[in-house]
């Protein structure tokens, strides 16, 4: 028998040529037949306790910043200290010529003695006044002079010491030492140099260790904080860390201490200050630049973590989906029909959403094969690989 087909020529054919035509012409037929449902994977909505995390960020600062000024208009005659290296209060970091200004303290305690020695005359002078009151040679007037003089010259003896004592400090700013620890920086002027208090700043001293990690919150994101951890114990139910700029997360952990108490009203922010550890790196040798992991006025991410964690409602973070509306997910039925579900999340992290309304406890939740789901179709749905919601992923 010879088979026929709309498009072959009329008249008999070869049985194989027959087939082969057949083949080609309806394979785009058989094409077009419905498959079968799509295999997808799902994880089921489970509470778990979640450790919440809030990102901000913010800058690193130093607890103390000192500008090495000089106090006296002097020659720079040594520079005393290795740029880059840590210093200790005390520590001598420039030497002003001294002999113009132990000479004004030689000139001041000269001035000193002299007018206790005017005074000592005027003492004696005082008491045989006094003692000439008495017989017919005394007058009053005398006595009156004579004790006049006595406190005239205690009064300068008061100036001298002062101008003595002014002396002294000033000699004493010839020596320019640190005020703080910290790490030194680069001096501005050289030896030789005339510097003074208008010759600005000869250099200057950052504290290394603690640091501060200052960031601004959203009033709205503060108040939410403050209703989940005031109840808990405010600063002490919160713990600090920091993500620096490469990504990586600093090993120490900091603690809150300071809320500023004005809104900046250009952004509706709220300062919030942290302390942090900022230990050295390896320890360096003397007059040997130190190193420490964090660094004033370096950006870094703020995060702010709960002491305890939280019990939420968690589903893997690969299974929520976004759009213009918002987050969703899909839901599988008891039916197995695909349903797309809104949902608010809360804290999430890279691995992990917690979800805080739109979803329920034992849900089947699509986290495999999500590009083979629409809504209000049949799947066939198997039980996920390894839960990455049994870690949080940090």
């Amino acid at each position: 028998m010879t088979l026929a087909h709309p498009y072959m020529p009329r008249g008999p054919v070869h049985s194989l040529a027959a087939t082969f035509a057949i083949a080609v012409f309806t394979t785009p037929l058989l094409a077009q037949m419905p498959a079968g449902p799509p295999v997808v994977g799902y994880t089921i909505a489970e509470k778990k306790p979640v450790t919440q995390v809030e990102e901000f960020i913010g800058r690193i600062e130093a607890v103390n910043t000192v500008n090495i000024v000089a106090r006296v208009t002097a020659q720079l005659e040594e520079t005393t200290f290795v740029e880059g290296t840590e210093v200790k209060k005390g520590d001598v970091l420039y030497q002003l010529e001294r002999p113009p200004f132990e000479a004004l303290v030689q000139n001041a305690e000269a001035a000193v003695n002299q007018y206790k020695a005017l005074l000592r005359n005027a003492v004696l002078t005082t008491g045989r006044a006094k003692s000439l009151l008495s017989g017919p040679a005394g007058q009053q007037a005398s006595v009156d002079s004579a004790i006049a003089q006595q406190h005239a010259y205690e009064a300068q003896i008061l100036g001298a010491e002062a101008q003595l004592k002014t002396a002294e400090i000033n000699l004493g700013y010839t020596t320019i030492t640190a005020p703080i620890d910290g790490k030194i920086g680069r001096t501005a002027v050289n030896v030789g140099n005339i510097v003074g208090p208008n010759s600005g700043t000869l250099t200057k001293i950052v504290s290394q260790d603690p640091m501060y990690v200052v960031f601004p919150v959203s009033v709205r994101t503060l108040l939410e904080l403050s209703k989940i951890y005031v109840p808990k114990g405010g600063f002490k139910a919160v713990v600090l860390r920091v993500r620096l700029p490469d990504g990586t997360l600093y090993p120490e952990r900091g603690k809150l201490d300071f809320v500023d108490p004005t809104v900046a009203t250009s952004t509706d922010t709220v300062l919030v200050r942290g302390e942090i550890s900022n230990p050295l790196l390896r320890q360096a040798k003397p007059g040997e630049p130190t190193l420490r992991r964090l660094i004033d006025g370096e950006f870094i991410t703020a995060l702010i973590e709960g002491v305890q964690p939280i019990i939420a409602l968690a589903i893997p973070r690969s299974a929520v989906l976004s759009d213009q509306q918002g987050d969703y997910v899909y839901v599988i039925g008891p039916d197995d029909v695909v349903t797309q579900r809104r949902i608010q999340l809360g804290q999430s992290t890279p691995a992990l959403a917690m979800v805080s309304t739109g979803l329920s406890e034992g849900e089947r939740v699509v986290t495999e094969g999500i590009q083979r789901v629409r809504p209000d179709i049949k799947v066939v749905a198997q039980r996920a690989g390894p839960d990455p919601t049994k870690s949080d992923g940090q």
